[in-house]
């Protein structure tokens, strides 16, 4: 297959808004991050998220108690297209003092629907 650099360009695009509006705990422009219905895989759980499914009782989840940020350490595209990027990722989880929580390999599926990218599908090794 060969590659779309606009369509990667606007998938990376994607994921910053999706990291800075998820570190900012900011559901609508979480939110604005997904084409609906969205898909998550994560703890052997499939999860389709509807919008308005996102609240913030995310962020008082176990899996979340202690975190304060997260960051992306690896994206890298695996596969794209014209309306769809398969990414390759890695994210660390951070405590406010700087500490690591943990390291999570995931990927991510990032669509555009009507002219809008957003994610479409994740499958993570996170909690």
């Amino acid at each position: 297959m060969s590659r779309n650099q606009p369509a990667e360009d606007a998938a990376m695009a994607c994921l910053d808004a999706f990291m800075i509006a998820f570190n900012a705990r900011d559901i609508g422009a979480f939110e604005k991050t997904f084409n609906f219905p969205s898909i998550r895989l994560a703890s052997n759980t499939l999860r389709i998220i509807n919008q308005g499914d996102q609240s913030q009782a995310v962020f008082e989840q176990t899996a979340l108690k202690d975190w304060d940020h997260s960051a992306w350490e690896k994206r890298e595209i695996i596969h794209s297209g014209p309306d769809k990027v398969h990414i390759n990722t890695r994210f660390t989880r951070y405590r406010k003092d700087g500490s690591v929580i943990g390291g999570f390999d995931s990927i991510y599926v990032v669509t555009c629907e009507d002219g809008h990218w957003g994610i479409k599908a994740r499958s993570s090794f996170a909690p």
